[in-house]
């Protein structure tokens, strides 16, 4: 029994029966997958559609287009038979112009979409903007409030002239007391030692 066993292990250890799953590393990148579709840049995509829909709404475009089309219907008419590759109904012409129509309308719409959210990214940060002014324009407002009230309690200069003049007008007035003695507005002070309050 025991020679049965040793060959399933050495066959396990080696992978015969089963195929071993590889060990992906984490410090490398992965290998691209190969992809059915080609890949393209989105971005690159719609700034060339934004290109090709501004040009659409020019007036070259109109102009242009316009010459083309008057040069097609000329030489469909005017030109030998056997030169000639669109007859009157011009078919292949309207076939042409519903294959520009047809390509220029998702072009105009990729590119107004983007130009949508363009502007809502714009509008988003003009909020953010002006909520942050509102809040500033708070903030302000209640620290010029708490000044004005800070100030009615701090003396002003006016203020401290006015109590000065006061104070000069009392002891020009008060140096006598109608007794001829002068009239103690500060009193003096009391000679250093022991006081008995201090006891």
């Amino acid at each position: 029994m025991a020679p049965e066993r040793e060959p399933a292990r050495e066959r396990a250890a080696t992978g015969a029966t089963a195929a071993p799953r590889p060990r992906t590393r984490l410090d490398q990148p992965q290998r691209p997958r190969r992809r059915l579709l080609p890949e393209y840049d989105p971005e690159a995509f719609g700034r060339l559609s934004e290109r090709i829909a501004r040009f659409l709404g020019t007036g070259r475009f109109i102009v242009g287009m316009t010459v083309v089309v008057v040069l097609w219907v000329v030489w469909n008419v005017s030109a030998p038979r056997y030169l000639r590759f669109d007859t009157y109904p011009f078919i292949f012409l309207t076939l042409m112009l519903s294959l520009q129509a047809s390509y220029a309308a998702p072009l105009i719409l990729l590119a107004q979409n983007r130009q949508d959210d363009r502007d809502r990214v714009n509008l988003e940060q003009d909020r953010k903007q002006n909520e942050r002014s509102i809040a500033d324009t708070e903030y302000l407002t209640r620290e010029i409030a708490a000044l004005r009230v800070g100030l009615g309690e701090v003396a002003t200069r006016d203020w401290i002239r006015s109590e000065l003049e006061d104070l000069v007008r009392e002891l020009e007035d008060g140096r006598t007391d109608g007794r001829g003695d002068a009239r103690v507005v500060f009193p003096a002070e009391r000679p250093r030692g022991r006081d008995v309050d201090d006891r």
